[in-house]
């Protein structure tokens, strides 16, 4: 429980914050689908003809 009222800046502030965060977050998650997908189709083996057995 507040006992002063927060300023308007506060406020404004809260909200920018929330749009970086969300922005953030969305950034991660692109980029770990993008991995996940590259991972699963194999793009990360190397070529056939150079693994050594």
């Amino acid at each position: 429980m507040s006992l002063r009222q927060p300023h308007e800046l506060h406020k404004r502030r809260h909200g920018r914050n929330l749009g970086v965060a969300l922005t953030l977050a969305a950034f991660i998650v692109i980029v770990f689908g993008l991995t996940v997908v590259k991972v699963t189709r194999g793009d990360f083996e190397p070529p056939r003809d150079e693994v050594s057995n």
